[in-house]
């Protein structure tokens, strides 16, 4: 019995982690994130064969990183990100026919970069690669628009990316569901960085509405003055 339970933990902790995972970011809690994360990570040295447990730590070290942007302690963010891509890693070399695995390898990818700019030439090819990776795989997958538009969001017109393009990503993701409230979220982003901050309210206001708990869509949608 003990040893079957050993066996299933990994795959247990999933869902129960995801709701404390979404609680902690929703409430902008790093020291939350920071500790799941940690017992994420040591469920997953126990069972470093279960790409499952690797992949949970790979995405509290993602959430972590996301939060430590938003509270703006760019080290945080950026040893988070290093540490959430250690494990991704490790869960695409055991099991690479995953499309979420390659999503958030690739935006942890991304999330090292806003955190240091310097580290876009190590990290960019990555964020890059592992989220086309994903869209080749799942087209269908909402979240795979979104992590595509966010690294549009951050990467230069010039290079390919800019907010017109990442928001074309993100209206592809909420065509596929209408109910994200990170699609609406990084949709109104991406509006407001283009000037349209009448559009960008709405599409806050709506993200809002879909997801009450979130802090940081409160604090966006304050930032954002209509025209």
């Amino acid at each position: 019995m003990k040893h079957l339970l050993l066996i299933l933990l990994p795959a247990l902790l999933v869902g129960a982690t995801q709701s404390e995972l979404d609680k902690a970011r929703n409430s902008q809690d790093p020291a939350a994130l920071e500790k799941i994360a940690k017992s994420a990570a040591a469920v997953s040295t126990q069972h470093p064969k279960d790409p499952m447990a690797l992949y949970q730590t790979a995405l509290a070290y993602s959430y972590l990183s996301e939060v430590a942007l938003e509270v703006r302690d760019k080290g945080k963010a950026k040893t988070s990100a290093e540490a959430g891509i250690a494990a991704a890693q490790a869960a695409v070399a055991l099991d690479g026919k995953r499309p979420e695995f390659h999503r958030v390898l690739g935006t942890l990818c991304g999330q090292v970069i806003p955190a240091n700019i310097l580290s876009g030439l190590k990290y960019g090819k990555c964020a890059q690669e592992e989220v086309n990776k994903a869209l080749q795989m799942d087209p269908k997958m909402a979240m795979n628009w979104i992590a595509s538009g966010v690294g549009k969001y951050y990467l230069p017109a010039s290079f390919g990316g800019g907010p017109d393009m990442a928001i074309k990503d993100f209206e592809k993701a909420l065509a596929l569901d209408s109910k994200s409230a990170e699609g609406y979220l990084w949709l109104g982003l991406a509006m407001r960085k283009s000037n349209r901050n009448a559009d960008a309210r709405k599409a806050l206001q709506k993200a809002l509405e879909l997801n009450p708990q979130r802090v940081w869509i409160k604090q966006q949608l304050e930032k954002t003055q209509a025209q």
